[in-house]
């Protein structure tokens, strides 16, 4: 029985030494020096922030995408023991000891070094030669801007391996269909293949176009099975509900459990919070979780609450009421009602708070028990400082003079009566007998008399003159010239009142609102509220010194200075490696030329290379031309500050199409030996120079050696380049 113990036991593996070779180098080229500068490098003044604010457990918002990308930051300041106490003010500032710069821009470095192996095997999947994959690899490795966007804390690197690792994935799974399909590695590679769309995704927005790539090409590899008569129609479902749970559930599943980690992680109130709604804010420990936590959740005839203006941009707002009254007449010469200011104010006050009084009685107290006001009732606002009525009248508002002015009523004993009854209106109500909930329900004040709507008028225009203190403009607006969020509210903080004398009541609207009902949203209700946010938060994009346009990035007319020395000459420069970029325009324009050929002779039944060639030529240019104009051609649709790292993905498409091109070349066009000696003569001559430009440009790609005056200006090839020069 113990036989199999006589002989030695021996494990065989294949080792490829070209992957493994590339993979030392794409370290090395990466992690070479990664501390240096032990200073702030242009964007991670940026990311720096989120990453000590997950440090801290802080909440925040980021509008420029979803926070996959900032969490693997994150973990690699948190593998570091990084506490998060550094000041991100301005490029450049040195680091203090706390902070653990290598732990912080390793894993970039690492994505970025694990995509030099990735284009050897995208390019063998395509089934090009070995020595083709080989030197697509070292375009890669040599590039400098890629190698630049690497060694730092930003995410372009980590977009890049995992749109590269989305790819290579796809082409292995796709090439076990027709001999292993629903085998172990099959169903691997299948599901990899969702699992990078959705981290690139999850890192960047910009992942959209890569992923939309492959279910393209996903759907026309399955249209061609449909006409398969070899598969059975069970077999084409199971083939269909495969491709869907890994293409399509998984990723959605996966992007909704980063920010399930997200809003984990970030517990804690903090500044951003501020542009969340009242019920997000409360839900986080601290900030206005402090002031509602165990506030009554329906809100009842007496109840003392204040209105929140559901908007929130650009800036939170309070409905709110002083003793001043509009001036008589404005300075355009038109006259107002000259009664109480009603006003939407940026901050907490005392005069922010409202009693809910039912117009039927005249008590303002909540009885026992409560009764609950729902959905369709009538109400009236009484100001609970001064005691007076919320009104409107048809009387045109100072800054908005087709909208009607909102006031709290003053009787002069003239004719002009109190028009002071308002219906509730629950917009995000489940049925019509819903009841207004403390912080949960969005709600609409409809005027009676004229079926105006309450509405925040001042979130979309100019804040009121000198004698309005300069608060925003609160209105009633004709519910005929549509539906705008700046119209809705929500009870942020409320309390049942229990004092009907004033001088008792104002005593108890400056006290802090305690109660024993807690409120918590779910998960999806605060995903679906920070998708939003971050999808229709845009910050104001101002021009940049170093902004460019996509046509910019073609012919690299642009660069961008990361860094600079205090002192000496050294510095970093977003800057590409010239012929790698000329190289990889020209193999773009060979195969579009190239293309065209073929197709018109192929239509007149003319076929120049074998089908087999076709076929390859077709499918590389799907992935490699394809890669690059869905990351490329977007951009000239985006009305937003752009950069040259934007273009990365589409360059590292495009340097994927050279080594095609060449191959292509080499084997169908270059037929006598003469030719194809000549031809390796200039592919060597051209690499040499991709490998000079490289040399050349890695003192700006690493930063050191620090140059002269003189070899810097050397280094500006452009008039266009802002080389930095300090007079010496």
């Amino acid at each position: 029985m113990l036989g199999f113990l006589k002989e030695p036991v021996v494990v065989t593996a294949k080792i490829n030494v070209n992957l493994v070779a590339l993979t030392v180098m794409g370290l090395i080229s990466r992690l070479w020096g990664l501390c240096y500068p032990r200073a702030v490098v242009f964007d991670e003044v940026y990311y720096g922030q989120f990453v000590s604010l997950y440090m801290k457990r802080i909440f925040f918002v980021d509008d420029s995408g979803p926070p996959f990308g900032h969490m693997l930051l994150a973990l690699g300041g948190y593998l570091g023991g990084f506490d998060g106490n550094f000041l991100w003010n301005r490029i450049g500032a040195e680091y203090s000891m706390n902070v653990p710069v290598w732990s912080l821009r390793v894993l970039p470095a690492l994505a970025g070094a694990l995509c030099v192996p990735l284009a050897y095997q995208i390019l063998v999947e395509l089934h090009f030669s070995h020595c083709a994959a080989l030197g697509a690899a070292l375009l890669i490795l040599l590039e400098n801007s890629l190698i630049t966007q690497s060694r730092f804390m930003l995410l372009e690197s980590i977009l890049i391996f995992f749109i590269l690792l989305a790819v290579l994935s796809y082409l292995k799974f796709y090439n076990l269909q027709k001999h292993s399909a629903f085998s172990g590695s099959w169903w691997f590679w299948l599901l990899l293949t969702g699992v990078a769309c959705s981290c690139a995704v999850g890192v960047k927005y910009m992942g959209l176009f890569t992923y939309m790539l492959l279910l393209a090409i996903a759907g026309f590899h399955f249209w061609h099975m449909i006409g398969d008569q070899n598969l059975s129609n069970v077999s084409l479902l199971c083939h269909f509900l495969a491709r869907g749970l890994a293409l399509i559930i998984i990723p959605m599943g996966m992007y909704l459990s980063f920010f399930y980690v997200h809003l984990a992680l970030l517990y804690r109130s903090g500044p951003h919070d501020q542009i969340m709604t009242s019920a997000f804010q409360a839900s986080l420990e601290g900030g206005l979780a402090r002031i509602t936590q165990g506030q009554p959740l329906e809100v009842a005839y007496g109840s003392q609450i204040t209105l929140r203006n559901v908007l929130g941009k650009p800036m939170q707002c309070w409905l709110h009421s002083h003793t001043n009254t509009y001036p008589i007449r404005y300075e355009n010469g038109r006259g107002s009602s000259h009664q109480q200011q009603v006003t939407c104010y940026p901050f907490k006050d005392v005069n922010n708070w409202w009693i809910v009084k039912d117009p039927g009685m005249q008590q303002l107290v909540v009885s026992n028990p409560p009764r609950p006001v729902r959905h369709g009732h009538i109400v009236q606002l009484v100001h609970g400082i001064t005691t007076r009525y919320l009104n409107t009248h048809d009387v045109a508002a100072p800054l908005s003079p087709h909208s009607q002015e909102v006031s709290c009523y003053i009787d002069y004993n003239i004719s002009m009566p109190a028009q002071n009854l308002w219906r509730v209106e629950i917009v995000n109500r489940e049925s019509d007998t819903d009841v207004w909930k403390t912080i949960l329900s969005e709600v609409r004040f409809v005027h009676v008399n004229t079926s105006a709507v309450l509405k925040a008028s001042g979130l979309s225009g100019a804040s009121l003159p000198e004698w309005g203190y300069r608060q925003l403009e609160v209105v009633g607006e004709k519910l005929s010239k549509g539906y705008h969020q700046s119209m809705v509210w929500n009870v942020e903080e409320h309390r049942y009142g229990k004092s009907q004398e004033q001088k008792e009541r104002e005593v108890e609207l400056h006290s802090p609102t305690q109660m024993d009902i807690s409120k918590n949203l779910s998960f999806m209700a605060k995903f679906t509220e920070l998708q939003w946010k971050i999808l229709t938060l845009k910050n104001e994009d101002t021009e940049h010194k170093y902004s460019s346009s996509a046509l910019d990035w073609i012919t690299m007319d642009t660069n961008i200075a990361y860094w600079l020395h205090p002192t000496s000459g050294a510095q970093i420069h977003l800057l590409g490696n010239v012929a790698t970029w000329a190289s990889a325009n020209a193999a773009a324009l060979v195969y579009l030329c190239l293309s065209l050929w073929y197709l018109l002779r192929r239509r007149r039944k003319i076929y120049d290379i074998p089908e087999d060639a076709w076929q390859l030529w077709v499918s590389a240019g799907g992935v490699c031309g394809g890669g690059w104009a869905v990351n490329y051609l977007p951009f000239f649709l985006m009305e937003k500050t752009l950069f040259l790292y934007h273009y990365l993905p589409a360059l590292t498409f495009q340097i994927l199409l050279i080594p095609v091109v060449l191959q292509h070349l080499g084997d169908h066009l270059c037929r006598s030996v003469l030719l194809r000696s000549m031809f390796s003569a200039l592919i060597v001559a051209w690499f040499s120079s991709v490998y000079f430009v490289y040399c050349t440009f890695s003192p700006v790609t690493y930063g050191q050696p620090a140059l002269s005056l003189t070899e810097l200006k050397a280094l500006r090839w452009k008039d266009t380049w802002n080389i930095l020069l300090r007079k010496q």
